[in-house]
């Protein structure tokens, strides 16, 4: 039987199936065929139940459909995958108009998961930059005028002590100025685009950790030389992935006394990626992964926020001014973390 009416359901990101009542398969997605690790072939010859830990809850579903039971069935179930760990769904079977053919719909809920904590993310990214910029301009105004008339008492001033006092004023407001141009840098430079190699991008960043700790530290190169150039701005990658490996390279601080810290930056291609709700064939995956203590779990769902560090000291604007420049590229970051592995992964799409 002809699929091509079916060709359309290749765009689409969700796993999707078309059955007979009896079970035999009549079409399977691009999708669904990733997913699985299996031909449309394979699937037709029988596979696609097998394709189930409990397939005999789908054949009580198809007959349902095919003698219209209900307009749509929902349960959630296990698919066992090639080479790969199974995988949890939440099915929908629903009848047709066409003869006994019924759609089966496969959503990962892992998949579900994540796009829902990037709408999350993108919105609270989204909240940042207008609170940075409202925030930084509502604060240079005042302080401006706080250190203007520091330096006009300061003329008037004989007494060595009294001097003293001022310049602490003027100091403190350039500390406060030097931190307001931080919060605006990223939105005060044009975006450069250039061709960009992922790989250039992390041995300038990895040379640069180096330096700086070179004894103590182990910084592994894990690449994919595969992945092809793309179009991004080079210096704000540098600076995205240099503010993650710095954070990492201070939170190995015990390790590195230690000699046993270890940096590693991955990189990989991801197939069939979806972010910000768009699809992408192809994607750029750059890990930044180290065995340091982890994330405090009392900042973990806010380490994105502005101001929020970790470190004493920390001025707590690296991965905010990170998320910005990997969100001016269409990408998204992402961070997990625990005791011994910390894992921030950038995805970015590649043309």
């Amino acid at each position: 039987m002809s699929t091509q009416r079916f060709q359309s359901l290749d765009m689409l990101a969700t796993l999707v199936a078309v059955v007979r009542g009896d079970g035999s398969l009549v079409f399977a997605n691009a999708a669904l065929e990733d997913a699985l690790g299996l031909s449309r072939r394979l699937l037709a010859e029988g596979y696609f139940q097998a394709c189930f830990e409990e397939p005999e809850i789908l054949v009580l579903a198809l007959a349902g459909a095919r003698n219209n039971d209900f307009a749509a069935l929902r349960y959630d179930a296990w698919l066992k995958r090639l080479n790969q760990d199974p995988l949890q769904v939440h099915v929908v079977v629903a009848p047709t108009e066409v003869g006994d053919e019924v759609l089966v719909e496969l959503l990962p809920l892992e998949q579900q998961t994540r796009q829902d904590r990037e709408e999350r993310l993108t919105e609270q990214a989204q909240a940042n930059k207008e609170l940075i910029r409202n925030l930084a301009h509502e604060i240079k105004n005042p302080l401006g005028g706080i250190r203007g008339a520091a330096q006009l008492l300061q003329m008037d001033l004989h007494s060595k002590e009294l001097i003293e006092y001022t310049q602490v004023i003027i100091r403190e407001a350039d500390r406060l100025q030097a931190l307001v141009d931080r919060l605006l840098e990223p939105h005060r430079h044009a975006h450069v685009v250039s061709d960009v190699n992922i790989h250039e991008v992390c041995e300038r960043v990895r040379a640069l950790i180096l330096a700086e700790f070179p004894k103590g530290l182990r910084v592994v190169r894990d690449y994919d030389t595969s992945i092809p150039e793309f179009r991004g701005d080079r210096e704000q990658l540098i600076q995205a992935v240099l503010n993650i490996a710095h954070n990492a390279a201070q939170a190995l601080a015990e390790r590195i006394a230690e000699q046993s810290a270890e940096l590693v930056l991955r990189t990989r291609v991801a197939r069939q990626v979806t972010v910000g709700k768009q699809r992408y064939k192809l994607a750029l995956e750059l890990h930044v992964i180290d065995n340091g203590p982890g994330i405090p779990n009392e900042i973990k769902d806010r380490i994105f926020f502005p101001l929020v560090s970790g470190r004493e000291g920390g001025s707590g604007l690296g991965l905010t001014l990170t998320q910005t420049f990997v969100q001016q590229h269409h990408g998204l970051i992402e961070c997990s973390s625990e005791p011994g592995h910390t894992d921030f992964t950038i995805s970015i799409p590649l043309p």
